[in-house]
Order: structure tokens, then C-alpha cells, then sequence
């Protein structure tokens, strides 16, 4: 039996954590490729550390993108706000190492003759929903990036310039018959003007936590942690060195869900770690959207080269009003799970990626341009007449 009274914690990381600015150069790379040429493939990878950003992977599309990628990553560097003597947009060495996708991957993945284009990879990839916040997210990693977004506003409209772009938030309810009530503990660390210490900080953060945090639920006062070291002036890829593809926790359920492993940013829609976790999310979401439960679990695997999932498995966790295997039937029926079904269906094929890279790629707004366009719920009434 599911435990109904406890505490569960997420954490998120803004814009400025060093993995972050290289998840949004990666995938800046990606809309780039794809805005050229919506077939394009690309596998980028970015690191960073000090006045240096490495950009490099496999790619295939038109030549003269890889012209444009030293200007790409410069100016998400500059978007995000880094003009600090460790780490500048203008200053920073830029080393481009982007090279043609491998001939091997190519023949597995494409369409050719009677052959269905295949899976960029293998894998498993997991998709989520629960009725816990509006957007049928996990409370605590939701109201963790709603702390760093709010935090990132208010730094890039110059309401709060002393603060800087490098921060982390951590966020721990209460959870009461399976329902989270309050929060018992905040955790926000964020660079800021080395002007500032930490009781400065701390009254600047924490009006924009009261104001995300929903009507009573502010934890007490001892349990609320501003820059708990004390000071936190130099940060980014100065001091610490980023990845692409480390937070994939943070990009998703927070803990509360399965991951499958395989990170999103840097890679395009072909590749299943990305576009079947969508999908996944999307089929989620419309379960609970439709009101088959109130949460919903899913999973789809892959082999490289081969078209149809592996398996479809679904977990309601007791809170399922219909079979849980038909439902797994019925999910095969109302979308294609091909690598190219899912990208039709969500129209993934578009540059709509840089977006995704902080504040999570799940429990976003749907947005005109085919951006989180896994975040509808148009799939519900169809699913509904399907168990029907």
C-alpha cells in the first residue's frame, strides 16, 4: 500500500547552472540545424569552464550552420546574462568540434525501400502526470523551478540587478493523504553582487518564494536556506565546469517519476531519448487529463534501427479507472509510436528546443509556434472513446 503521509524534496537549477548553459548552446545548435533543414540530425555536446566553451558531436545537415555555431553559443551566453570577468560572452574561447554523423547510425536510422526509418538508439523513456498542480505536475519540482524563473525575471528586467545568473533552488512538502500541504523546507542558493551578504540576499529572495509558493505553505523561518555557505559571488562555468545532459531529474518529474537514463538536450527528434520521452509525457498527461487516473506512469522502449516500440507499460498506482492493459492497447491505437509517428504527431521536426533547456521540458504552457507542444491535452476525448 502507497504510504499517504510524508516528505518528498526536488530540486532545480536556473539558466546560469554551468550544465544548463550548455544544455541551451546544445539545443541552440539543434534549432539551428533544424530551422535549415527539418531532416537535419544532430548529437552536440557542449562543456564549460572558464572563459571556454567546447562545442562538439555529430551532425548532418547543411555545412554552413557549422559557420554560424561560435555565434549560436555566444549569443545564448550573452541571453543568459554572463559578462563576468570568468565567464564573458564577448571573451570566452569558443572551440568548435562538430563532425559528420557516423555512416553506421545513418543506415539503421533512415527509411530506406521497405525499410520504416528505426530508432536513433536503444533505450527506455519514461512520461508522467498527477493531478498535484494545474499542469498535472509534481508539486516540489514544479514550485522549484517557479522559485528560479521568478528570480530569473526579476534579474533580467532589472528589478533585482544584483543578482547574478547561477542559482539552484530545493523544495520539500508535506505530504498528507497522498496530497502535499506545505512546504517544511526552501533551499535557494544564488550568485549575486559580491555588495551583498547573505542576510541581504536572503530578503531579496524571499518575497519572490512567498509569491510562488501557494497561500500558507512557507515553511518556517528556521527552515528556509538563502546561500546556506554564506556567500556565492563567483559561479557559472567559472566555478564549476557544466556538461550537457547532467540534469535530467531536474528536466523532468523531480524524482517523483522513473527516468530512463538518456538526457534530451543536444540531440534531435529522431533520437527516441528525447522524442519518446515527450511522447511518453503526452500520452501521461491526457491519461489524467481524461480522467482514466489521477496518476499515470509510462514507459516505451526502443531498439536502434527498429521502427515500433518494444513494449508499452503503464502504472495508474491504483488510481486507474480502466484496465490497465487495455490501456496500454489503446495507447497504441490513438498515436504512432515510430520514431517518425511521434514526430508528426507533436510536430517535433521545428526549431523548438532552446526554450526547453531550463526550467524543465515537462508542465510547460503549449505554446503558438508548436513549442512543449507535448504539454495538449487534445489526445483525452480520443482515449476516452477508445476504452469506450
Amino acid at each position: 500500500m502507497a504510504r499517504k503521509s510524508y516528505l518528498f524534496t526536488s530540486e532545480s537549477v536556473s539558466e546560469g547552472h554551468p550544465d544548463k548553459v550548455c544544455d541551451r548552446i546544445s539545443d541552440a545548435v539543434v534549432d539551428a540545424y533544424l530551422g535549415a533543414d527539418p531532416t537535419a540530425r544532430v548529437a552536440c555536446e557542449t562543456l564549460t569552464t572558464t572563459n571556454l566553451i567546447v562545442i562538439a558531436g555529430e551532425v548532418r545537415g547543411p555545412h554552413e550552420v557549422i559557420d554560424r555555431v561560435e555565434e549560436l553559443a555566444r549569443n545564448a551566453v550573452k541571453s543568459i546574462g554572463y559578462e563576468q570577468d570568468g565567464f564573458h560572452w564577448k571573451n570566452a574561447e569558443v572551440q568548435v568540434h562538430l563532425h559528420e554523423q557516423s555512416a553506421d547510425i545513418a543506415q539503421g536510422v533512415d527509411a530506406d525501400g521497405n525499410k520504416a526509418e528505426g530508432a536513433g538508439d536503444q533505450g527506455i523513456m519514461f512520461g508522467y502526470a498527477c493531478r498535484e498542480t494545474s499542469v498535472l505536475m509534481p508539486a516540489p519540482i514544479h514550485l522549484s523551478h517557479q522559485i528560479l524563473k521568478r528570480l530569473a525575471d526579476v534579474r533580467h528586467d532589472g528589478t533585482e540587478p544584483l543578482l547574478a545568473p547561477d542559482s539552484k533552488s530545493q523544495v520539500t512538502l508535506t505530504y498528507e493523504d497522498g496530497k502535499p500541504v506545505r512546504a517544511t523546507s526552501v533551499v535557494v542558493s544564488t550568485q549575486h553582487d559580491a555588495s551583498l551578504n547573505q542576510d541581504q540576499v536572503k530578503e531579496i529572495v524571499r518575497p519572490y518564494v512567498e509569491e510562488v509558493l501557494p497561500d500558507g505553505w512557507m515553511c518556517p523561518e528556521d527552515q528556509f536556506y538563502v546561500n546556506p555557505t554564506g556567500n556565492f559571488v563567483i559561479g557559472g562555468p567559472d566555478g564549476d565546469c557544466g556538461l550537457t545532459g547532467r540534469k535530467i531529474i531536474v528536466d523532468t518529474y523531480g524524482g517523483a517519476a522513473p527516468h530512463g537514463g538518456g538526457a534530451f538536450s543536444g540531440k534531435d527528434p529522431s533520437k527516441v531519448d528525447r522524442s519518446a520521452a515527450y511522447a511518453s509525457r503526452y500520452l501521461a498527461k491526457n491519461v489524467v487529463a481524461a480522467g482514466l487516473a489521477d496518476r499515470c506512469s509510462i514507459q516505451l522502449s526502443y531498439a536502434i534501427g527498429v521502427a515500433d516500440p518494444l513494449s508499452v507499460y503503464v502504472d495508474t498506482y491504483g488510481t486507474g479507472q480502466c484496465d490497465e492493459a487495455a490501456l496500454e492497447k489503446a495507447l497504441r491505437e490513438v498515436m504512432d509510436l515510430t520514431p517518425r509517428g511521434i514526430r508528426n504527431h507533436l510536430h517535433l521536426d521545428r526549431p523548438i528546443y532552446e526554450r526547453t533547456a531550463a526550467y524543465g521540458h515537462m508542465g510547460r504552457e503549449p505554446e503558438a509556434d508548436g513549442g512543449f507542444s507535448w504539454e495538449k491535452t487534445d489526445l483525452a476525448d480520443t482515449l476516452k472513446s477508445a476504452l469506450a
